[in-house]
C-alpha cells in the first residue's frame, strides 16, 4: 500500500450552537409547528371517526384498496361452500405473531385429507404482515380491505372460524379471490 493510497481525514470541529445540538432542535421543532398549523389550519384534513369516513384511502380505478393495504382476515371458500383450508399450519407457523390457532381433524370430505375443526385468529395480536396469505398453499387466508374494525371486549376480536367465514361472504363482492 502506497502512502498516496490513504486519507487522513480530520475530526469536524462543532461549534458552540453545535455542541447544544440548537440547529437541529430548531428544525425539529419548525417541522412540528408547520404541521401543527397545517391541520389546524386546514380543517378539511381532521376527521370526526367514526361519524366521518376517510374518502382518500388509496384505492384503485374499480374502488376497491390497493392490493398493499392489508385489513382483517377471512378464510375462503371452496367451489362447493366449503372452507378451502386443509388445516396444514403452514399460516400458523408462518406467524411471527403467533395470533392463528389451528386444532385439524380428519376431513369428512374424500378430496382432503385434513380441515380445521377449530380456526381461530387473535386480530388484536396480529401485526397484519401477511405471512399468512403468502404460506398458505390452496390460498385458504386472505386479509381483505376492511380496515374499522372495532371490538369492546378482547373476545370480540378474536375470530374464529365462523365469523372468518362470515367475513369472507361480506367481502367475496367485492373482493373476490
Amino acid at each position: 500500500m502506497k502512502d498516496s493510497d490513504v486519507i487522513v481525514l480530520d475530526e469536524p470541529r462543532l461549534s458552540l450552537a453545535d455542541q447544544f445540538y440548537l440547529p437541529q432542535v430548531l428544525a425539529g421543532l419548525g417541522t412540528t409547528m408547520k404541521h401543527m398549523l397545517k391541520t389546524v389550519l386546514v380543517r378539511d384534513r381532521v376527521i370526526q371517526y367514526p361519524e366521518e369516513r376517510r374518502e382518500d384511502m388509496p384505492v384503485d380505478e374499480g374502488g376497491i384498496f390497493k392490493p398493499s393495504y392489508r385489513g382483517v382476515h377471512r378464510l375462503n371458500k371452496d367451489e362447493e361452500g366449503r372452507v378451502k383450508c386443509v388445516a396444514c399450519f403452514m399460516c400458523s407457523t408462518a406467524c411471527p405473531a403467533a395470533c392463528i390457532h389451528i386444532e385439524a381433524g380428519e376431513s369428512p370430505w374424500p378430496d382432503r385429507e385434513k380441515y380445521p375443526v377449530t380456526f381461530w385468529i387473535d386480530e388484536l395480536r396480529c401485526i397484519y404482515c401477511g405471512m399468512c396469505e403468502e404460506a398458505c398453499p390452496v390460498d385458504a387466508i386472505e386479509l381483505t380491505s376492511i380496515y374499522d374494525l372495532v371490538g369492546l371486549t378482547r373476545q370480540e376480536m378474536i375470530f374464529d372460524k365462523e365469523k372468518l367465514l362470515r367475513v369472507y361472504d361480506q367481502t367475496v363482492e367485492q373482493e373476490p379471490m
